[in-house]
């Protein structure tokens, strides 16, 4: 079954005894170790315990599926449910996986790890379709992935942090979830006994990791600067980005506009519509948010958004390359933003 990240950390607290594995996928292997670290824990709070956790690499798999049965079937000797981890999987393990699990009624929890997985591969819509799994993608954080991170983090060892502080602290962070994890660590030992984050220990400790994402890619686009969009969407793609996954967080951003847009046209100021946001944008998204709402109003929106949903259907049904389908719209919606103005 199909699971966001953000629901990932409650429901490994929780865990179903019915639940009998999780596939942790995607570009983000800091958030795919995190989450994965989690439901290790689940099961066995020392996730190096030799008698309640076992590591394959599907390497290992693949030379001798006997393994994976060995592990699985295995019974702990201090008694309890077991965790067997795979590392680094492929399709090669959907078939394996399916006889495993017809086969035998071990309590093991499986946690399949990747990052070379991709949405329609097979492994991934197993576990999609598959009722006792969780099918769990993990992609670049957006701002507000980072902000609910960073607060968990800090609420969790004790800490304080006032509003200011807290903005710069996310504007620094990374997109990469391990990225960011070390950032913090790194700031939560600097802090010692002291209890309260100011800016100047934010400035001390925490790295600029910031780098060019997808939310980048979102306000190039939106505020018409071409040459910089393309320059973001190629580096993505080379970096291994969908190009349907980038479609659909652009308009994502543009059904943000669009919220913002109607409730402005209801008499709300610029201003107080980006402020009420939920989740809140970071602090410096805010002036260029306020400033793509006085060159995108609803008719303009709905026309960007159309041309994005056509695009990702013809990225699904037809034989134009997905990387051009996506790279065309993009630009037509940028170059569009010089005849508004």
């Amino acid at each position: 079954m199909n699971i966001k990240p953000e629901q990932a950390e409650r429901l490994a607290r929780n865990l179903s005894p019915q639940i009998r594995g999780v596939l942790l996928y995607g570009s983000n292997e800091g958030m795919i170790a995190t989450l994965g670290q989690q439901f290790i824990k689940a099961v066995s709070p020392d996730i190096y315990d030799a008698f309640h956790v076992s590591y394959l690499d599907m390497a290992d798999v693949s030379v001798d599926v006997g393994a994976l049965y060995a592990e699985f079937n295995a019974q702990s000797l201090m008694g309890g449910r077991r965790v067997t981890v795979i590392k680094d999987a492929t399709n090669l393990l959907t078939k394996p996986l399916k006889e495993l699990l017809t086969s035998s009624s071990s309590d093991t929890l499986l946690v399949i790890m990747s990052n070379s997985l991709k949405t329609k591969d097979s492994l991934a819509v197993f576990a999609k379709d598959e009722d006792t799994f969780y099918h769990i993608s993990c992609y670049d954080d957006r701002d507000e992935d980072i902000s609910a991170f960073a607060s968990d983090f800090i609420r969790k060892n004790g800490l304080r942090i006032d509003n200011t502080s807290f903005q710069l602290l996310c504007s620094r962070l990374s997109n990469d979830r391990k990225i960011s994890a070390n950032e913090l660590e790194k700031l939560i030992t600097y802090m010692g006994d002291k209890k309260d984050i100011e800016t100047k220990d934010v400035l001390t400790v925490i790295s600029d990791t910031s780098a060019s994402s997808q939310e980048d890619l979102c306000y190039f686009i939106a505020q018409g600067q071409t040459e910089k969009a393309i320059a973001s969407y190629n580096r993505l793609i080379f970096e291994g980005e969908n190009p349907v996954t980038l479609v659909r967080t652009v308009c994502y951003h543009f059904l943000k506009l669009l919220d913002c847009a109607v409730k402005m046209e209801q008499g709300e100021s610029a201003d107080r519509v980006v402020g009420s946001l939920r989740p809140p944008l970071i602090f410096f998204r805010k002036p260029a948010f306020a400033s793509q709402l006085r060159v995108w109003n609803r008719g303009r929106i709905m026309s960007a958004l159309a041309l994005l949903y056509q695009t990702e259907r013809e990225c699904k049904t037809t034989d134009i390359p997905a990387e051009e389908a996506a790279s065309f719209a993009f630009m037509r919606i940028a170059n569009g933003v010089k005849r508004f103005r």
